[in-house]
């Protein structure tokens, strides 16, 4: 299959791993985030950080849609299904996503509430076309890469005239997200240390929508190197090899690994939807980085009818997370999964007490999914002296 099985050529993982390990400098470490959730997949699935030198360490960054979604975003929606008579559509993972007094959108749709999973924002404009009785209203999610959607339903409600559908935004940026993670590096964020970063892995669909050239400003002003990758195994390992030579070459620039599907300059009609009907807020807040100036969207005044915010007159509420979930340290990068004492005893995918384990691309579920717990101590037992002991590197299954 064109441009995946080329991708996963285990072969060429191995041969790419041999760069690596002749590059990377003796006495030197490098610490690179993926920002991407689908990155941070990728890489718990294929075994990428068996196939790397010592010396580099991956870092997860906040690029998970659902896990950046603070609880007090969650509890807005649940208060609007509760109270109003409204149908609340949504995407699946966003049901599951734990707010406060022990409800999520899941529970409270047990409680009576009409809360509906859609896989589209077209699925939630069909729903109000269909149901002209009701208040349909789509709880708007995402990165630059599920924008478009949104903006492209609210402008064809306009169209229609569909006065019964309405969008609860909370659309979010990712530039302002690494900008934000890079004016703090070691220092206090949200109450909070943030990781030391030397480069970061660009993330893919959000940059077929809006190119790379938005990184190039913080690459040069952070000096930070900023590679963009595709999402298969090879993609990743090549961008991590991209990031090592300018590392150690001084270099701090943006290069483009994923050329088969992003440009410089991006979709711009994809753009230009997004800039008619949405505008930036002044800030808004992530789960584990605060409030981040300028990150997130909201509708613009001319479709103000549209704007569930407005028309329910919602207010929002900060809420803390739980105080044993350490999905925010996970989402600024200082710890792993593992360092959280929930992760895999009361917190799984089954039973997520935070966000990062809900989303198949947040870094606790990535994480469990794929049994990649390297560093928990492992006792192992030895094979019977009958039984040939046989391995398979990662390398060989990608």
């Amino acid at each position: 299959m064109k441009f995946i099985d080329e991708f996963r050529d285990g072969t060429l993982a191995a041969r790419i791993a041999a760069r690596l390990a002749a590059e990377v400098e003796t006495g030197r470490d490098y610490r690179f985030m993926e920002f991407c959730g689908g990155h941070t997949h990728a890489i718990a699935r294929y075994g990428i950080t068996d196939l790397l030198p010592t010396q580099v360490r991956m870092i997860h960054g906040p690029g998970c849609p659902v896990c950046v979604l603070p609880i007090g975003r969650i509890d807005q929606a649940i208060r609007l299904a509760l109270t109003r008579d409204v149908m609340l559509c949504t995407y699946g993972d966003v049901m599951r996503v734990p707010a406060s007094d022990g409800l999520s959108l899941q529970r409270a749709k047990g409680r009576g509430a009409d809360i509906r999973m859609v896989y589209s924002a077209a699925d939630a404009l069909e729903l109000a076309r269909l149901h002209p009785e009701r208040d349909v209203v789509f709880l708007a999610i995402g990165f630059e890469t599920t924008t478009p959607p949104t903006a492209l339903v609210v402008r064809q409600a306009s169209l229609e005239g569909l006065g019964n559908f309405s969008v609860l935004c909370n659309h979010v940026l990712t530039p302002s997200a690494i900008a934000h993670i890079l004016h703090s590096p070691d220092a206090d964020l949200a109450g909070e240390q943030t990781a030391s970063i030397d480069g970061f892995i660009g993330p893919a669909h959000v940059s077929i929508v809006i190119g790379y050239a938005p990184y190039e400003a913080f690459a040069h002003d952070y000096r930070k190197p900023v590679v963009i990758a595709g999402f298969e195994p090879l993609d990743v390992m090549q961008s991590i090899l991209m990031l090592v030579r300018q590392v150690n070459q001084g270099r701090f620039e943006v290069e483009n690994e994923f050329t088969r599907a992003v440009s410089r300059h991006g979709n711009q009609a994809a753009q230009a939807i997004i800039d008619e009907v949405l505008e930036r807020r002044a800030t808004f807040e992530w789960r584990g980085l605060g409030d981040v100036p300028h990150s997130a969207l909201q509708i613009r005044e001319p479709y103000a009818a549209f704007d569930a915010e407005k028309k329910y007159a919602l207010d929002f509420s900060s809420v803390a997370d739980h105080r044993q979930c350490d999905c925010g340290a996970i989402l600024r990068g200082v710890k792993q999964p593992t360092d959280c004492r929930l992760f895999a005893t009361v917190c799984t995918p089954e039973n997520p007490m935070g966000s990062c384990m809900v989303s198949s691309e947040g870094a606790c579920a990535a994480h469990y999914s794929y049994g990649r717990f390297r560093d928990i101590p492992v006792v192992s037992t030895p094979e019977p002296a009958s039984t040939p002991a046989t391995a398979t590197t990662p390398a060989q299954t990608a």
